[in-house]
């Protein structure tokens, strides 16, 4: 049986989670999250959410604990929410927010600017001495691993010199460079 399929999620104080049919709802202070699930059956015990698969299908196996993993996120969100920090290196370049607009100055002849989906709360950090950094906030955690990567394909970081965007506490391999 799946290790995480078969563990159950708390539900801590202040949210709630509603199954309707195939559809699970979690609300709570940061906000509400639902989910379309198929092939296993949920419910709500004791102030936790138990996920049992009917059979052991090999498709209804692998379900099992992605829909467990998932639910387990939309609580953890709602309750205390996601943020992943992006670290710019590299000379000239910064980062500026207005709004939901995120302006990037990455070393192009021009300034990339993204418009940031409402559920994000992102705030550029510069400060003397310092890489300018991004911090992106929600309750959805995979729209701030999406919005994330996709800020960090613009400059991946390099591994002779480590310029371009990488998380906070991402390790860099880095190379020897051409020897004279």
């Amino acid at each position: 049986m799946s290790r995480i399929g078969k563990s159950p999620v708390n539900i801590p104080d202040g949210v709630t989670v509603e199954i309707k049919e195939d559809v699970v709802t979690v609300k709570g202070k940061l906000g509400e999250l639902s989910q379309q699930f198929s092939d296993v059956t949920i419910r709500i015990e004791e102030g936790e959410v138990i996920v049992e698969r009917p059979s052991d299908v090999k498709d209804v196996r692998a379900k099992h604990g992605l829909y467990r993993s998932l639910i387990q996120n939309m609580v953890v969100g709602v309750s205390e929410g996601y943020t992943k920090e992006l670290e710019l290196i590299g000379v000239g370049y910064r980062a500026s927010n207005q709004g939901q607009k995120l302006d990037m100055a990455l070393g192009f002849s021009h300034n990339i600017v993204m418009d940031l989906a409402p559920e994000i709360k992102v705030e550029t950090i510069t400060e003397k001495g310092k890489n300018p950094m991004i911090k992106l906030t929600s309750h959805d955690k995979q729209l701030v691993g999406q919005v994330a990567a996709k800020i960090r394909s613009y400059r991946k970081p390099e591994p002779y010199k480590g310029k371009g965007i990488k998380y906070v506490g991402e390790y860099i391999r880095r190379k020897a460079g051409k020897s004279a």
